[in-house]
């Protein structure tokens, strides 16, 4: 046999058995797992029992912080109101007029001559 041959079956044999090796650290990380979240798990309801047993009573949610209340009086409402259905009309309005005159013009095409 050649050297670059057995060379050649040394590196696939070493890259073999390093897939191998990772593939069962992986199977035993696996299998210690439920093992490991079984213990966590006890500890945390423990853990649990503990904070009902000192809290003993029920602990009061706090409170809800008032809405702050707008000082706008209703006829100022009444004329912002009027005033921002005015500025959508008039939007509106452009809109429409900008739309129904591209419809209407030719598109001037740039290039053809």
């Amino acid at each position: 046999m050649k050297l670059k041959n057995i060379d050649k079956k040394i590196r696939r044999l070493a890259a073999k058995i390093e897939k191998d090796t990772k593939k069962l650290a992986k199977l035993r990380f696996k299998l210690s797992a439920p093992a490991k979240k079984k213990k966590r798990s006890a500890k945390k309801s423990k853990q649990a029992a503990r904070a009902k047993k000192r809290k003993g009573k029920k602990e009061k949610a706090p409170a809800r912080t008032a809405k702050r209340k707008s000082n706008i009086t209703p006829e100022r409402r009444a004329q912002l109101a009027a005033a921002m259905n005015a500025r959508w009309a008039a939007k509106r309005a452009a809109a429409q007029a900008s739309s129904s005159s591209s419809e209407s013009a030719p598109v001037p095409v740039s290039g053809l001559a």
